[in-house]
Formats: structure tokens, sequence, C-alpha cells
């Protein structure tokens, strides 16, 4: 599992606003042995007129031995600028990236407030512009929240997504935590679904709160063990609250990742 020890940036996101604090949290979190990140709420590489671009990132993360296997980017700025996110991608050598959430998933206006119908309309309109994604080399990723788990007229959201999407176009990255936290069971989705989870947000929760391995409410280890079964090629650690540092968490979660032993 070596190569799937990454980090999903969101974890230190308060420790990326300028360039010096991205350079450092890379170098600290390959000391502490994770080989991968999720570039996300990264504060110097947004706006206009970024601190930090694609190139010289890119030299950050080779400079530290990391490699970049996904972004989260906005399905807006996907869909509008399709062509710059592709050549952002490729200077990163990132295969894969994900939307955070539907637009309108956390109310305002957009595909998820509106139910069935939005989803599936997501779907239609997506297409097109995942398939441009697609011949450029870059997969398309769908991350959830606990909202896409709720029922209309006996249709779970998140369903509807799997069940019309083409499994070549679209790759469910699974937020674990908030799968269990919406009360669905994730074994049941790597059943029904086999092979459609190439990416995790590996989060061990207490109820809504996110919490250190071991110490809430998911079996991480039958989670870990069922990676072939979800089609798992990288997991990324995640924590969104802590009883201590972000970084701290990072070691604590990495020393549970090296004491685990894969079936």
């Amino acid at each position: 599992m070596k190569n799937q020890l990454a980090v999903q940036l969101y974890t230190v996101r308060d420790f990326l606003k300028t360039g010096p604090e991205l350079a450092q949290s890379l170098a600290k979190i390959r000391e502490i042995g994770y080989t991968a990140v999720q570039l996300s709420a990264v504060g110097a590489m947004e706006g206009d007129s970024p601190e930090v671009d694609a190139k010289t990132a890119r030299q950050m993360l080779d400079d530290n031995g990391l490699k970049c296997a996904a972004t989260h980017v906005g399905w807006n700025s996907i869909r509008s600028n399709t062509e710059a996110e592709i050549e952002i991608h490729h200077t990163l050598d990132c295969d894969y990236t994900a939307i955070g959430s539907l637009p309108g998933v956390f109310g305002g206006e957009g595909y998820g407030g509106k139910g069935v119908e939005g989803y599936k309309q997501f779907v239609t309109d997506a297409e097109p512009v995942i398939a441009k994604l697609k011949a450029a080399g870059i997969k398309f990723g769908y991350h959830n929240h606990a909202s896409e788990f709720q029922s209309e007229n006996g249709q779970v959201l998140y369903d509807v997504l799997l069940q019309n999407t083409d499994p070549k176009l679209v790759n469910m990255e699974l937020d674990l935590g908030w799968v269990v936290a919406a009360g669905k069971d994730p074994f049941d989705y790597f059943k029904k679904y086999k092979g459609r989870f190439p990416l995790w947000h590996l989060k061990d929760m207490k109820g809504t709160r996110s919490t250190e391995f071991g110490t809430g409410d998911l079996d991480m280890a039958a989670l870990l063990n069922a990676r072939k079964d979800a089609g798992l090629k990288y997991f990324f650690v995640e924590q969104e609250e802590y009883s201590v540092s972000p970084l701290e968490s990072m070691k604590i979660n990495m020393a549970y990742l090296q004491s685990f032993k894969p079936h």
C-alpha cells in the first residue's frame, strides 16, 4: 500500500496560505512518510494571480519526492475552463481531478438542490466535459458528503449518480467518513458497485466529527481489507477536526497505517 499513502491537503489548509507555508507543509508531510497528496484548499494557489502557479507547485512536489495524485476543483471551473485545467494537471503530472460536491448541495442554485432530476441533469451536462478530460489523460472523480445519501421517492441520490454514469468516465471518490455519518454501509457499495471507487477520503469519525484513526466509529482495518472490491488506487488521509495539531494527527494516522497488516 506504500504508493497509496496520500494526504488530502485540506487537512492542513491553515498552513498553505503562502508559498513558503506550502513548501514547509509538503516537506513535513513527506517527512512523516506520505508519498502523495491531493491538492485542495491551497490558498497560495488560489485567485487570479496566485503566488504559486502549477509549475512552481510541481517543483515543490518534486523537491520533496511527492506526487500530486489528484486535485479538488470546483465544477464551474472544470466546465468553464476545461483547457486551462487540463494544462494545469499536465504540468502537475496529475492523473485525477475531482469535484468536492455538486453546485447546490449545500443550498443555493444548482444541480444538488433539485433532487433526482438535478443529479440526472448534471450527468447529461457533464458527459462532454468529462470526455474531453479523459481524452487528455485526466480521470474525473466525484467526492461525496452526507447530503448525497438522502432519498427521494425511494431513490438514494448518490445511487442515481452511480446508476447513470459510465464507469469508464466517472470515478467515485468515496468519503468513507461521510458515508458512515449518513447511516450507510460502505461495504454495501463495494459489493453493489464493485470497482467504482478508485479514490477514497480515508477518515475516522465520531458522529459527524473526524478524529484520529482507530478512535472513531469506522472499522478502518476492515475497510482497508476491502480495497480490492472497491477498486482502490489511492486513499487520501483527511481530517477536518483534530485533538492535537493537524500534522500531529497525520503522524498518528500514519502510525496506524504502518501497523496495519493487509489481507
